[in-house]
């Protein structure tokens, strides 16, 4: 089967320097498209995205430096490789956007051998990450699918996800552990497809052997994702977020901070959840009642007590106050 030459945007404001990269470009067997601005480069994008994106940093309006950071902000084109056009002595300048998250840059003129490398490697990267990611998406179909074996459950992933990011960001986390709770909050009962169903819908309480197969799910869980690289600042989330900071939990009996940070966060917005949906056994519990029983999870040893002061602080907040 033939592979599709990849697609490269050239964003130049200068009609020569556009002519001479896009003679370099196709000759080197890659499709071109051409913007003249930075604005125009955004109307292509809402067309076609292509595989790499060529940019100029000066140019009118929109400078290649801000259009860049708004591409690596943007979810639907931050996997794009950026590489930025420069002079020679423009060092600050070359250093400012790889600060905006370029991923590479060429100074002008522009040596053929050089480009020609450059691009093989960059969008075989990208080829790379969009292949592991594709896999990620799949995984997190998979966990949706296993929620809903469990119609008591409908949206606890969602909810989790949700709940999971915002505390994050209340304890300043990075946007990279953000994004991890966020993706955790799917994943994090993975391994549940190993749990039969008899054990997992049973409307009452779980026997002694049953207990122990519904343990394992971390464990499961862990096994199932961790031959995905991406996801190495989510893995623990999946381990751990049944560990108790009294050392009571499962599966690995680990102890207050022994237990990763984004694990504690998980927890937290587990039991809450929990508390908030009704079971065949149970009822659901109202806000109140259930930030009352979180703190008296951090009490007891179950929960980290600084991040559920912190999430009761969240729900407290009147809508649309940060």
């Amino acid at each position: 089967m033939a592979v599709t030459p990849a697609r490269i945007l050239i964003v130049d404001d200068d009609p020569v320097v556009r002519e001479t990269i896009r003679e370099s470009v196709e000759h080197l067997g890659y499709r071109t498209r051409e913007a003249t601005s930075a604005e125009e480069a955004l109307e292509h994008l809402t067309q076609e995205l292509p595989d790499l994106i060529l940019l100029d940093v000066r140019m009118p309006g929109i400078t290649g430096i801000e259009l860049c950071r708004q591409l690596k902000a943007d979810q639907a084109t931050r996997l794009i490789p950026v590489v930025l056009l420069t002079a020679q002595a423009e060092l600050d300048t070359r250093v400012a956007g790889l600060e905006a998250g370029a991923d590479d840059y060429f100074t002008k003129p522009v040596h053929l051998r050089e480009l020609a490398a450059r691009l093989r490697a960059l969008i075989r990267l990208k080829r790379v990450v969009e292949e592991l990611e594709q896999a990620e998406n799949v995984i997190t179909s998979l966990a949706l699918t296993i929620e809903a074996r469990d119609t008591y459950t409908a949206g606890h992933c969602v909810r989790l996800a949700r709940f999971a990011a915002e505390l994050g960001e209340r304890a300043g986390l990075s946007p990279e552990e953000v994004g991890a709770l966020r993706l955790g909050g799917f994943l994090h009962d993975l391994g549940k497809i190993a749990v039969p169903d008899d054990v997992l819908l049973k409307p009452g309480p779980l026997n002694a052997e049953e207990w122990r197969l519904m343990r394992e799910h971390p464990v499961a869980g862990d096994r199932l994702a961790r031959p995905m690289r991406t996801l190495g600042l989510v893995l623990p989330v999946i381990r751990h977020h049944h560990e108790r900071m009294d050392g009571h939990g499962y599966p690995d009996r680990l102890a207050g901070e022994e237990i990763p940070l984004l694990a504690r966060i998980m927890a937290v917005v587990d039991v809450f959840d929990a508390l908030r949906t009704r079971r065949p056994y149970k009822g659901a519990l109202d806000e109140t009642e259930s930030l009352r029983l979180l703190k008296e999870g951090a009490r007891t040893g179950q929960l980290d007590a600084g991040l559920v002061r912190l999430f009761i602080e969240l729900r407290s907040r009147p809508p649309g106050v940060a």
